[in-house]
């Protein structure tokens, strides 16, 4: 481990930020681990998760809850009341259906206000990165995914943070086919994460991103996907 550069992460509990969580844990030292309620339907698994996983690597946790975003986007991710694109709504081999059903779970600035947020707590402790969970798939839909997103935030916290607080994601450039394969290299197991946009006691297997986590499993010759756990 490189103790000479601190971290701070941001953990939902699903693939990506959970591989970039270990990763980060090998290649740096991580002083805080940070998982954001704003209002999403799977706020309660994400947190539950994100804290399983943390005490499973000796981490501190917090949670933040930041109760604003219902004022300011109708996402199905946030409002309830809202259809939540499912089952054959969701098509994740066709991209013009991406690009709709993106639109349903998008929410505006969601990962610059939460980086923004991580970056005075990383000033504030001395910290040099913020470590974050993007893949190139998603990356097509969501322009908040992107290297170049991250590399425009990295610009401007060199403004906002006295110690040019930088970031870093170690996934940015894979597929979550790719990412699967390496949660295996890491030693992670697949059945303690939480890809699922609700929060019931197993995973829905019906969203979008339970549907791109099954079938990245798929790709890499994994085991068959169990909904069982209890964490």
């Amino acid at each position: 481990m490189n103790t000479h550069k601190k971290c701070i992460v941001l953990l939902s509990g699903g693939l990506d930020s959970s591989v970039n969580l270990f990763e980060a844990h090998t290649a740096l030292k991580v002083e805080l681990v940070l998982t954001f309620d704003y209002g999403q339907r799977a706020a309660r698994r994400e947190i539950r998760t994100a804290e399983y996983l943390c005490n499973k690597l000796g981490l501190k946790h917090k949670a933040i809850t930041v109760p604003f975003f219902k004022d300011f986007t109708q996402t199905s991710l946030v409002n309830e009341k809202a259809e939540l694109p499912t089952g054959k709504l969701v098509n994740i081999n066709d991209f013009k259906n991406c690009v709709e059903t993106a639109k349903k779970v998008w929410v505006p600035n969601r990962n610059g206000i939460f980086i923004n947020i991580a970056a005075g707590f990383a000033e504030n402790m001395g910290v040099d990165y913020v470590v974050v969970g993007f893949n190139v798939e998603e990356a097509q839909t969501f322009p908040d995914n992107t290297q170049e997103f991250l590399d425009a935030v990295e610009k401007s916290l060199s403004y906002s943070t006295g110690n040019h607080v930088k970031m870093k994601c170690f996934t940015t450039r894979k597929n979550k086919t790719e990412i699967v394969r390496r949660a295996w290299e890491l030693g992670i197991n697949l059945e303690e994460l939480w890809p699922c946009y609700v929060s019931t006691e197993k995973w829905c297997g019906q969203c979008e991103s339970c549907m791109r986590f099954d079938r990245a499993i798929k790709d890499a010759k994994a085991f068959k996907v169990f909904r069982d756990l209890e964490i």
